[in-house]
């Protein structure tokens, strides 16, 4: 049994995103004990800028005529994909960039789309329970000045539910930035209710996810 954890954040200390990822995880290994979960940071460890086109022309070539770039990249599309096919449950933390996903989780999501297994008719997460959290500095509800300005929660659901098919739990955060901006000052109360509740979300979240991930026998 194992959960694999994908981190998108530039940052190690301070990750809005990753507090709440650790959460999930904290609940996960405390209801499945010493059941594996593996990891990949791609916001710190980043995927080579230069290895989707590679394995975008790789797909066109046979592969005994491949070159040794896309040897490489195709390699590296298979060990990305691998890791969402052999783990049991998934955790993504995704936090909004500059309102929309960063390079880094792009580039990952370019990568695997070039594998024929992300694109086939059987969806690559059919039924597997996967959790996205991402976090965003300002708010984008409703009835805000930048209402519309999330490009990414939107693409996500997209790519993980629709297109892959995975059983998908989104848990959210906004004013992350309240306390560092100043021109945010006047929603201190508010963002610290919305972090309370974030943080509550993302404990039931992975004490669902631990009970909806069925044990291998």
């Amino acid at each position: 049994m194992s959960l694999f954890r994908l981190d998108a954040s530039i940052r190690l200390e301070g990750s809005a995103s990753r507090e709440l990822a650790d959460l999930v995880e904290a609940e996960w290994v405390q209801a499945r004990g010493d059941e594996d979960v593996r990891r990949r940071h791609i916001g710190v460890d980043v995927l080579p800028a230069d290895a989707w086109p590679s394995a975008v022309a790789a797909s066109f070539v046979p592969e005994g005529e491949r070159d040794d770039r896309q040897r490489e990249a195709t390699a590296l599309v298979g060990r990305l994909i691998d890791e969402l096919l052999d783990a049991d449950a998934v955790l993504l933390a995704v936090p909004l960039y500059n309102y929309g996903v960063s390079q880094h989780i792009k580039t990952y999501l370019d990568l695997i789309m070039t594998d024929r297994r992300a694109t086939s008719p059987d969806p690559l997460l059919a039924g597997k329970p996967v959790v996205l959290v991402t976090t965003r500095g300002g708010a984008y509800g409703p009835g805000t000045p930048r209402h519309g300005w999330d490009h990414s929660t939107g693409y996500l659901r997209r790519i993980l539910a629709d297109q892959w098919g995975a059983e998908l739990t989104v848990i959210e955060r906004e004013f992350t930035l309240v306390g560092v901006n100043p021109a945010l000052d006047s929603f201190t109360e508010v963002a610290a209710d919305l972090h309370i509740a974030a943080r509550d979300t993302a404990v039931e979240a992975g004490r669902t996810l631990a009970v909806a991930t069925p044990s291998r026998v």
